[in-house]
């Protein structure tokens, strides 16, 4: 076999290893439909709203970002603006057992009588504790308004909305971080412990994991290029 079929073998070989590499996700989401049961104050209503959980990358944990894209209950009266404050929790599974709180914004404009409340987005942090994939599932929701409190079950047991393979930091084995994400308005009903740092953080996903371990696929193509150098001067030693 010439030189010149060696190279272009070489060279194949390595960009291969590079793509199959670089393709493994990291990351897996996708949108649950939970059925919310609420105990209210003037008596039980429920709704079905679809779940959307997000997870960003934030130094050695990640910030989480649970979306409703419908209603759960709704008010005999007027919400003015601000009076409406949400929290929930997000139950975790897989590598590790535990619970993370999140909470969000009071609403920003007046929400009408009887009519479906919009949950605002809602965040909190979750630092690992141990490694491998962890599943993250929407847990129970609560709503303060006008002095009340309205707790909202899920009552179908909804899958998880997304699945992350972490690292661990290591120390306790009680689960990971329950810090809620910081809010405007009026307290909420859950913490207030907000993720720190400043700066545009990366997401976790598939686009971004394959980004990330383009890295990896780097040094499968040095390595066949090495390769390619090796066979070269081989050849030219054996035609002298």
């Amino acid at each position: 076999m010439s030189n010149q079929k060696r190279t272009t073998l070489a060279l194949a070989a390595a960009l291969a290893g590079s793509i199959v590499v670089a393709g493994a996700p990291a990351a897996h989401a996708e949108v649950v439909d939970v059925n919310y049961q609420c105990v209210t104050p003037i008596g039980p209503k429920g709704a079905v709203s679809p779940i959307d959980i997000k997870g960003v990358k934030s130094g050695d944990g990640y910030k989480l970002t649970m979306s409703f894209q419908k209603g759960v209950s709704s008010s005999p009266v007027e919400l003015g603006k601000g009076a409406m404050n949400p929290s929930a929790v997000i139950e975790l599974g897989g590598a590790e057992q535990g619970k993370v709180q999140v909470t969000g914004p009071a609403n920003s404009e007046a929400i009408p009588a009887n009519t479906p409340i919009k949950i605002s987005d809602l965040s909190g942090t979750y630092t690992p504790k141990k490694s491998g994939k962890v599943t993250f599932t929407a847990g129970v929701l609560t709503i303060k308004a006008l002095g009340t409190t309205t707790t909202c079950t899920p009552k179908n047991s909804p899958g998880p909305s997304l699945e992350l393979d972490v690292q661990g930091t290591g120390g306790s084995s009680d689960g990971g971080s329950t810090d809620g994400g910081s809010t405007g308005g009026a307290s909420t009903g859950g913490s207030t412990g907000g993720a720190s740092g400043g700066g545009e953080l990366p997401r976790t996903g598939p686009l971004d994991s394959a980004a990330a371990l383009g890295t990896l696929g780097g040094t499968v193509l040095l390595s066949g290029a090495a390769g390619v150098l090796w066979l070269t001067r081989r050849g030219q030693r054996s035609a002298v």
